[in-house]
């Protein structure tokens, strides 16, 4: 399915380039607007990212997921920040049907793994960003995109798989905002790996052709932000050259 995406800062929609806050672009000062031409165009979830609850979570937006998820018909996943099980508890409690989760997966995944067993593997997403270095090997980053950790992507997809890992949610960071295409080949390899999982791909989508590449790899999601709000493409477009979003 496609997925759009909505990066929230004091309320407001942003992107930042690759992470970086110093490179930040506001789109709408009302997100509600934006959740409501995505539901009115067809999208079955929407994926949030709570950019103030990332920096501090203590400063989590948690009434404006709530007013979303109240206002909505979409399921919704969130990331941002989430560290321990009561961050997981606070967002479903808000009305969240799964939590993106990052950083700890990478430092703490005995924690992640119990999540997994307990909330099941439909309330968990693994959001796996990674860089690849010049042999073609993706290592997993953390502390928003900052760190670079020498845990492997595929290393840290196999300790989970004994947990019942579903969902991956995996970003090219050299291409997240950049509209320079995606990184099919990634994809395809983590596809012909791992076809048990249901993979969310994001990071670069600049053109309808990027969505037709990914869906002849099997690709089962694609993340959707800045093409759409920079106006590459309609969601309405997107979902008519992807069948059965």
């Amino acid at each position: 399915m496609l997925i759009p995406a909505l990066d929230l800062i004091n309320g407001e929609v942003v992107r930042l380039q690759q992470g970086d806050f110093a490179r930040q672009t506001t789109y709408s000062s009302n997100p509600l607007t934006l959740v409501e031409a995505y539901e009115k165009a067809g999208a079955q979830w929407l994926h949030l990212v709570d950019l103030d609850g990332a920096r501090d979570t203590s400063q989590r937006q948690l009434e404006l997921l709530k007013t979303i998820t109240a206002n909505t018909t979409m399921n919704v996943q969130v990331g941002g920040g989430i560290r321990n099980q009561a961050d997981l508890e606070q967002l479903y409690a808000a009305g969240v049907q799964r939590a993106v989760v990052g950083s700890v997966a990478v430092r703490e995944p005995q924690l992640v793994q119990q999540w997994l067993q307990e909330f099941g593997p439909d309330a968990i997403v693994l959001a796996l960003d990674v860089n690849i270095d010049s042999n073609g090997v993706a290592y997993v980053a953390t502390h928003g995109w900052q760190e670079t950790s020498t845990t492997t992507l595929t290393d840290l997809i196999n300790s989970y798989l004994p947990y019942g890992l579903r969902h991956v949610l995996c970003t090219d960071i050299s291409r997240d905002g950049m509209l320079t295409g995606t990184n099919v080949a990634l994809y395809q390899q983590l596809k012909q790996l791992y076809p048990q999982l249901q993979l969310q791909a994001s990071g670069g989508v600049a053109s309808l052709d990027d969505l037709e590449a990914l869906q002849a790899i099997n690709c089962d999601s694609v993340i959707l932000g800045k093409a759409l709000l920079s106006g590459k493409f309609t969601l309405t477009e997107a979902l008519q050259c992807w069948p059965n979003a």
